[in-house]
């Protein structure tokens, strides 16, 4: 793996814990570097999902398309961002959702025996998982209550006060796909 990303990987760790040089050799080991062109589907729907992904580079789209074809999208992952099917992961069964690039993406994969490798052999990256799990589970619970009880303006607003980095590599359709609006809504909306 470059150095210069190893390091990021090691910076994104070092701010929820601390690891000596020789842990983060032995952590680093158990992670593959993978690079997808834009478009391309990291799994999809179907499919078995055996690894957690960390983005070094690049923007994906977590999407579940319903029966009438619709896409849904659940989350996007930028820049020092986790995304998986955490579900399909952890129980070992076929994906409900497919992993896209929205740009071309650089990710560190851990499979689900080195996580499992990791977690017992590092209590500090297993507190570190778990800080990343809280912090999933807090950000799918506002997003449920922002669907739930806000208007389309209201989300936007909210996302924009969030991530105002990710809405600048969005294209309109994913944004309106995102806030489960049209394209044309989204549209006359923020004219």
């Amino acid at each position: 793996m470059d150095n210069a990303l190893a390091q990021r990987f090691r910076a994104h760790l070092a701010q929820t814990i601390s690891l000596s040089d020789e842990e983060f050799a032995a952590i680093i080991t158990k992670f593959q570097q993978q690079s997808y062109a834009k478009y391309v589907q990291v799994f999809r729907e179907g499919d078995r999902v055996n690894a957690v992904y960390f983005v070094l580079n690049g923007l994906l789209k977590l999407v579940y398309h319903d029966d009438a074809g619709k896409q849904h999208i659940l989350s996007f992952a930028m820049e020092d961002w986790w995304e998986t099917d955490f579900h399909a992961f952890f129980k070992h069964q076929p994906s409900k959702l497919s992993l896209i690039c929205l740009e071309r993406c650089d990710l560190l994969q851990l499979s689900h025996e080195n996580y499992q490798k990791l977690c017992l052999a590092f209590p500090s990256f297993e507190r570190f998982l778990l800080q990343k799990s809280i912090a999933g589970n807090m950000a799918a619970q506002n997003r449920i209550l922002s669907l739930l009880t806000s208007q389309a303006k209201e989300r936007y607003e909210q996302l924009l006060a969030s991530y105002p980095q990710l809405l600048q590599r969005l294209s309109k359709t994913q944004l309106a796909a995102y806030l489960g609006v049209s394209r044309e809504t989204l549209s006359r909306l923020y004219r």
